[in-house]
């Protein structure tokens, strides 16, 4: 390879270096990261009462129906339903980061 080849070759390498360097210190968080932060829960609604509900729904034995709907099986209404309504909870609670200590 000739000298400007080599030039080039650790110039782009250099390059594509700085690249992941970079995307990775996005990858990493920070107030640039666009993370737009916790959600803020429904009007009425508290952790605690979202993760009541969570629990309750836990208790009737909707895990398996979420799997089923996850898994794009048929449910019955009510067992679709119960499936959604964790769903919705789910993402309640998490968008408003509850689960963070």
């Amino acid at each position: 390879m000739t000298r400007a080849g080599g030039k080039v070759v650790r110039r782009a390498r250099a390059i594509v270096a700085a690249g992941v360097v970079l995307g990775l210190a996005g990858c990493a968080g920070g107030s640039g990261s666009g993370d737009p932060g916790a959600k803020p829960l429904p009007v009425g609604e508290t952790c605690q009462s979202l993760r009541g509900q969570l629990d309750r729904l836990l208790a009737r034995g909707v895990q398996p129906k979420v799997e089923a709907l996850s898994a794009g099986r048929k449910l019955s209404p009510k067992d679709k339903a119960d499936a959604e309504a964790y769903n919705r909870i789910l993402n309640q609670y998490l968008g408003a980061r509850c689960h963070v200590a």
